[in-house]
């Protein structure tokens, strides 16, 4: 049996791994939450390296979590950060995330817990696929 997940625990979840940024450089933190089809959620954070080139941001890396333990199909992500404005994912994360699902709900939330919801396609519009 699913234990449905909550956008209220999926944002929790988003906050919870915000709190092991490593945004040394920035100091802009970022925690992401991706819900699994399975209803497993698979945690984020920005992790910063001097070699810029070596960053990998929240969203990546929870969806990089999900498909380490075989999880493939997800239904939404909850992206928390340190600022008080909402803060889109990325270009790359839009890409690595659409090729997954382009019907993703997402989820921004501010430091303030604001909160903005949005399907995936509406900001990558003509997104690559093969």
């Amino acid at each position: 049996m699913i234990t449905k997940v909550t956008d209220k625990q999926l944002i929790a979840s988003a906050f919870k791994a915000l709190k092991n940024s490593h945004s040394p450089h920035s100091k802009f933190k970022v925690g992401s939450a991706l819900l699994g089809k399975s209803g497993k959620v698979y945690l984020g954070t920005n992790v910063e390296f001097d070699a810029y080139s070596l960053t990998v941001c929240a969203e990546r890396s929870s969806l990089f979590n999900a498909l380490s333990n075989g999880e493939k199909e997800f239904t939404k992500i909850a992206i928390a950060t340190s600022s008080s404005r909402f803060k889109f994912p990325c270009g790359l994360c839009r890409q690595a995330l659409v090729e997954f699902n382009p019907d993703l709900e997402v989820i921004l939330v501010t430091r303030d817990k604001k909160i903005k919801h949005f399907i995936l396609k509406e900001i990558i519009p003509n997104y690559f696929k093969l």
